[in-house]
């Protein structure tokens, strides 16, 4: 949710900086936002350069939310793969009723019974 809000904050503050509005109080909101969802984005990039290309090396924050054990799901106690079968289905979740809308459909019954389905004059 921060991640996808940042994004669109980003654009806020890019229009009130086009528009000169600098020392606007939403100006200064956003900036609180942002000022604080960057706290923790803190330590080090290691890169290689070499003949015009860069290359990633390693990094590293005392604030890294990565964790090997946990990365791999092959260790662990935080993850449990029986978990996936229900992520697995509420995510397949809105397919599995478009599929089930189609057979309808299929049947020419899924249209009619539409709520926002509005009958021609005609008919």
């Amino acid at each position: 949710d921060t991640y996808h809000y940042k994004q669109q904050i980003s654009i806020k503050v890019a229009e009130l900086i086009y528009d000169g509005k600098w020392f606007t109080t939403l100006f200064d909101s956003c900036m609180a936002f942002v000022n604080k969802t960057e706290e923790t984005v803190t330590g080090w990039a290691k890169v290689y350069l070499h003949k015009g290309s860069i290359r990633g090396a390693g990094s590293g924050s005392k604030y890294s939310l990565y964790n090997e054990s946990i990365a791999s799901f092959t260790t662990g106690e935080l993850y449990d793969h029986k978990d996936a079968q229900g992520f697995i289905t509420l995510f397949g979740l809105p397919l599995k009723v478009r599929a089930m809308m189609e057979q309808k459909v299929g049947e020419g019954q899924a249209i009619l019974e539409s709520k926002s389905f509005k009958k021609r004059p005609t008919e």
